[in-house]
């Protein structure tokens, strides 16, 4: 019996490497941009093309490299980082495992051109699937340019994995956002297809947070510093007013390498506990700084998990740092015991002449066992031609009888109760009759209305949120929502990252009613919203983010599919929240149009909408 057991070739095994080093173009980016750091480079160009699948391109003035270190920077398993196994051990560089070159090359058509300060004369190198196919002397700048061409070119299925080229975009967009973060001592430009997209100075870090987010960060960072025995930690996190529905702009670096850590974060979450509402996540950049001989960074492919040997002191260590930061700025209650904080502001009292006694006003001749004609009260009524989510109503005299009086409530007799014709609760469709002396509002939170078996209880908010969010579903699928014209368009300016998702939805937003185009570097222009969010005074600018931070929380949580993410996130930021008072028309209307729904028992979030006490029930708590 022949021997079974082989070694693989080189290409077949590189290309298996590449499977683990290489899933995207985000990952060459951030191999290639990593090495450029830890050429001593302070200043790094990023250039590609369609997202990355065709060119991606880094330019860096670092050291470079001598003719033999080019051809062997892309041989497996070969590094300068790493001589001996204690190395692994003491690692402050980016790489070391001296597979990302190789594994690139084995995936991709790369040209390398490389010269050092003291040469008069660079190295031109190509390769192709491994192969090097052409290697001459070449006149170029100082420091490295790697081109790499055609990703996964020999490697369709591979290829055919990749997402559109926004997606990819974005995740280029991660990884670039997460180097410049660690570095910003170093000056970074990026271009995709032409067009700058970031052009970053060298600067500290607080100027690159904001030149990376946008200026309104300014006003959001609170510095946090803790220099300890075991670890210094230093950086930035955010006020919680500006806490966002998503994780995104979160980020931990050790010894300046980004990190993913549940635990870590959990610390800061506490930190941050009974400061924000549920589901919302503060913004951190935070630095630790450790002697490497405490972590061990070789535990996951990526490099993004670490182990440390004193993990529950680091926990206490940033737990505290945090908490401390947010009082310190007045962002949590603090006690000051040299001032009484609660006569601290005190305004000065005025002079007893000033000060004017309460009247009470009382009408003489009120009888309420008096059948007499009771009172008129205005009442709001419903304008436009569905719920605003900005309390979009107007007001207009109505003329209903006054049912404060304990004569009328008690002398009152019920109307015969109509059975509607809806889709629905079969139960509840059969008992509830639009009438509105029926209807009462409960902390303006809930709709109570009386049926043949009792009382039928509506969550007011989750109720709209179902009626807008199907209303949504169908103009996405018919692409036919209708628009309302802004008097004022608003410009919107995102981040690249959201400016990038935001033009891959842009056909289905404006599907939803909104009119909006591309107005230059990262900003959008709102000329026109959904005529379904009423004629309220909405700001355009904040819903349009709203949006788009709803959808990508959607999709993160759920993994919804786009159309259902968009449909989701826009009923919730539209629809009329807890507290908002409703007129009897109003509430009529939003019961009947919740009854016209496919699904009216459930919120989009599956929890109930309608709740029945039957009569039985009350009948139990009065022990009858």
């Amino acid at each position: 019996m022949s021997d079974i057991i082989q070694l693989l070739p080189d290409s077949v095994a590189n290309q298996i490497a590449a499977g683990e080093v290489v899933q995207r173009p985000s990952s060459a980016v951030k191999e290639l941009m990593e090495n450029a750091i830890d050429a001593g480079a302070n200043k790094i160009q990023l250039i590609l093309k369609d997202a990355g699948k065709a060119l991606i391109q880094v330019i860096d003035n670092g050291c470079g490299m001598t003719v033999a270190d080019a051809r062997m920077c892309f041989e497996r398993h070969a590094t300068s980082k790493v001589r001996k196994a204690e190395d692994l051990f003491a690692i402050r560089t980016m790489g070391f495992r001296g597979e990302a070159m190789a594994s690139i090359a084995a995936i991709a058509q790369i040209e390398m051109k490389t010269r050092r300060h003291e040469d008069e004369i660079g190295t031109l190198i190509e390769i192709e699937g491994s192969s090097i196919v052409k290697q001459e002397p070449v006149a170029c700048p100082e420091g490295t340019s790697i081109s790499v061409k055609n990703l996964f070119f020999n490697t369709p299925a591979r290829r055919n994995f990749l997402k559109s080229n926004p997606a990819e975009m974005r995740h280029i967009l991660d990884e670039f956002q997460r180097v410049s973060l660690a570095n910003p001592g170093i000056a970074f430009s990026l271009h995709h297809d032409g067009a700058e997209i970031y052009r970053l100075p060298a600067s500290a870090l607080k100027q690159r947070i904001i030149h990376l987010f946008g200026n309104n960060y300014n006003e959001r960072l609170i510095p946090v510093e803790e220099e300890t025995s075991i670890i210094n930690l230093k950086g930035y996190i955010g006020k919680p007013q500006f806490a966002k529905k998503t994780r995104g702009e979160q980020f931990f670096f050790v010894n300046n390498r980004f990190i993913k850590d549940g635990y870590l974060n959990h610390a800061i979450n506490k930190a941050y506990q009974d400061l924000l509402p549920e589901e919302n996540f503060p913004l951190y950049v935070l630095f630790i700084d450790i002697d490497p001989a405490k972590i061990d960074v070789n535990v996951h492919p990526t490099k993004t998990e670490i182990k440390y040997l004193e993990e529950k002191s680091v926990y206490a260590i940033i737990h505290s740092a945090v908490k401390r930061s947010l009082g310190k700025f007045n962002i949590s209650p603090t006690i000051d015991f040299d001032q009484e904080t609660g006569f601290s502001g005190m305004i000065t009292p005025k002079a007893p002449e000033d000060i004017v006694p309460p009247t009470i006003s009382f009408n003489p001749e009120f009888n309420p066992f008096k059948e007499d004609k009771v009172s008129e009260r205005s009442v709001s009524s419903y304008s436009g031609s569905s719920f605003s989510g900005g309390g979009g109503y107007e007001s207009r005299a109505a003329s209903t009888k006054n049912w404060g009086s304990l004569y009328e409530i008690a002398n009152h007799t019920p109307a015969e109760q109509v059975k509607i014709e809806l889709p629905g609760v079969s139960e509840i469709e059969e008992n509830y009759a639009p009438l509105q002396k029926q209807l009462m509002q409960v902390h303006n939170r809930y709709i109570v209305s009386q049926i043949k078996s009792g009382l039928m209880v509506i969550d007011q908010q989750a109720a709209h949120e179902r009626i807008l969010y199907e209303r949504f579903l169908v103009h996405l699928e018919d692409r036919k929502g209708a628009s309302q014209q802004s008097l004022f368009p608003q410009t919107v300016t995102l981040s690249p990252n959201d400016y990038e998702l935001a033009k891959s939805l842009l056909e289905d937003i404006k599907s939803l009613g909104f009119e909006v185009r591309e107005f230059g570097k990262n900003t959008l222009v709102i000329e026109g919203i959904p005529v379904d969010l009423g004629s309220s005074n909405i700001n355009e600018t904040q819903l349009f983010e709203h949006l788009i931070e709803g959808f990508k929380n959607s999709q993160q949580e759920l993994r919804l599919d786009k159309r259902d993410a968009l449909a989701r996130s826009m009923a919730r930021n539209s629809a009329i929240k807890s507290g908002t008072s409703l007129s009897q028309e109003e509430m009529n209307m939003l019961i009947e149009q919740l009854f016209a729904c496919k699904m009216p028992n459930f919120s989009i979030g599956g929890k109930p909408v309608i709740q029945t006490i039957t009569l039985t029930d009350l009948d139990k708590k009065f022990e009858k």
